[in-house]
């Protein structure tokens, strides 16, 4: 089974990714992990890619799509895969079809986390975190006991810049572009299932399963 898991940021793609991946006995690989792992080797590809990924900047397509294939290639990943983060876009994603059919093989499904983005924005820019030792807290789902102080330190907490909600507001609408290239692809392959990402994420989970085919309980 290859599945593809597609969602803006802040929808809980890494959340839902892990639970589908160990339910369906599935490798579930990110470009996060492809990139790390190339350049950890030191591979060909991974020290083209490192200069890029070293500057925050995205690693053209090439590079990206080339990693992707040695990786579906491995012994783990011939009875399918989970994919997150991959596509980002239609060349990749065409990319991603020639090379499976020229494995007899195809994508099976897209699970696609439709999450408003105004529930985004909430999500994402509620994020601060302690410049001292780390903890991560959420204004509505894991606050502090005392505003803007961490529990652990007693420091200030922090804001990133990139978590605040202009620029949060940005980054969706950049990635809201080319998310809505790869749902209209797969939505005319008839491939693509669209998952309530406001649930709860129990209920989100499940829904994800039933897309596939499976149950709770089922694994491949």
């Amino acid at each position: 089974m290859y599945v593809i898991l597609l969602g803006l940021p802040g929808a809980g793609k890494g959340t839902q990714a892990a639970y589908v991946s160990q339910k369906a006995g599935l490798p579930h690989i990110t470009t996060g992990e492809l990139f790390r792992d190339n350049i950890r080797r030191e591979t060909e590809l991974g020290l083209k890619a490192k200069p890029y990924y070293d500057a925050g900047q995205l690693v053209p397509d090439e590079l990206t799509i080339g990693m992707l294939l040695d990786r579906i290639s491995s012994p783990d990943c011939a009875r399918g895969f989970l994919l997150d983060g991959f596509p980002r876009n239609l060349e990749q994603a065409r990319a991603l079809d020639d090379a499976l059919g020229q494995r007899g093989a195809a994508v099976d499904r897209v699970l696609y986390i439709n999450v408003s983005r105004d529930e985004l924005i909430a999500r994402v820019s509620g994020r601060w975190s302690c410049p001292q030792c780390g903890a991560v807290y959420h204004e509505r789902n894991l606050p502090p006991r005392r505003a803007g102080v961490c529990d652990k330190c007693g420091r200030r907490l922090q804001q990133r810049q990139d978590d605040r909600p202009d620029v949060v507001r940005t980054r969706l609408e950049v990635n809201l572009a080319q998310m809505e290239g790869l749902i209209d692809y797969y939505r005319r392959q008839g491939k693509l299932a669209e998952i309530d990402g406001e649930d709860e994420v129990e209920v989100v989970g499940r829904s994800m399963l039933a897309a596939l085919g499976l149950s709770e309980e089922a694994r491949l």
